[in-house]
């Protein structure tokens, strides 16, 4: 996550060309493709177990990573709070609830419904009395637009039902307002030590709440495919340390707006991986909806970025700034 003054963070020296390439390829990549490896988990996975024991590993390897590397100042309980709060939002509103979705939704239409993530922000920035610039109500307008093509009636893929849609809606506005909570709320000053312990409290509440929601408390390991298991471990070692590390490194030594860039990489990746892939379908709708989608989430990040630059850094170091927003995973974000 990104914190104030990241211009003032970034390195004196620029990086290598190559190496800044290389990040963005694994960022664009691999969360675009994180979509399309929940989908083949959970065809034997039980969704929220599978999320909740995911996360619970990674956060518990990068923090372990992380603490030996560079140890930090000692995290205070405010501090693990607000992980607690946004960890919850994040993974499980987030992520859980697409990885619930994903039994029945396609992974590229669940990837474009996501990307309205910053749309959804700037609305709430909106509710909580922030006014943005009539261009960027506008481009928010024209994203849901595109949100709404999607979920039109006769214009979603076969057996794909309006309620298994929503819940990915739901999932987007959930991530959306974990990023912006965790704009306010104090988190520790390491990017990588506050996701990781986002990373723990949101696997934790998504796990113990899988045999409650009606999944079995004890798996048949022996009945889960290759496949399931190779998305699996690709979404606990490369989609989230891997793909966290790299995005933590861009923070630190390129400008948010080449980072924020992945935003509207990612689902375009995610379509194309799913067609060529899963033979999932791809029809006009599904194609009108991502670039009514992609090019309003373009325009308003442009906007934003724009304004922001004009704006004195916050004085609290603890704080993100709202570009975070736009940014996610878990993730992003909420696959990521």
């Amino acid at each position: 996550m990104p914190h104030n003054s990241q211009s003032a963070r970034l390195t004196s020296a620029p990086p290598p060309p190559l190496k800044v390439a290389g990040a963005l390829a694994v960022v664009y990549v691999v969360w675009g493709s994180t979509y399309l490896a929940i989908r083949v988990m959970v065809e034997d996975v039980p969704p929220l177990l599978g999320a909740g024991t995911r996360f619970l590993l990674a956060g518990a390897l990068l923090y372990a990573w992380v603490a030996a590397r560079r140890p930090g100042p000692r995290v205070t309980r405010r501090e693990l709070a607000g992980c607690a709060f946004v960890g919850t939002l994040l993974m499980f509103g987030g992520n859980g609830l697409v990885t619930v979705a994903e039994r029945d939704v396609p992974s590229g239409l669940a990837a474009l419904l996501i990307a309205s993530v910053p749309l959804w922000v700037i609305a709430l920035r909106w509710l909580w009395g922030e006014r943005p610039r009539r261009a960027t109500a506008l481009g928010v307008a024209f994203g849901f637009l595109g949100v709404a093509v999607l979920l039109a009636p006769g214009q979603r893929p076969d057996g794909v039902s309006l309620a298994a849609c929503l819940l990915v809606v739901l999932a987007a506005l959930c991530w959306a307002s974990g990023s912006f909570a965790g704009s306010r709320l104090a988190l520790p000053g390491d990017p990588l030590r506050s996701t990781a312990l986002q990373m723990l409290f949101g696997g934790a509440v998504m796990t113990a709440i899988a045999v409650p929601a009606g999944e079995p408390w004890a798996l048949d390991l022996g009945g889960i495919s290759a496949d399931s298991w190779l998305a699996y471990a690709f979404l606990v070692f490369i989609g989230s340390i891997v793909a966290f590390t790299a995005y933590a490194w861009l923070l630190r030594n390129v400008p948010i707006s080449t980072v924020a860039t992945y935003a509207y990489v990612n689902p375009v990746i995610a379509v194309v991986l799913g067609a060529v892939v899963l033979s999932e379908p791809v029809g006009a709708a599904t194609l009108a909806g991502m670039a009514i989608i992609v090019a309003s989430v373009a325009f308003t990040m442009r906007l934003e970025g724009t304004e922001r630059q004009t704006e004195p850094p916050a004085p609290e170091p603890h704080r993100v700034p709202a570009t975070w927003a736009t940014e996610t995973s878990a993730g992003r974000t909420a696959s990521g």
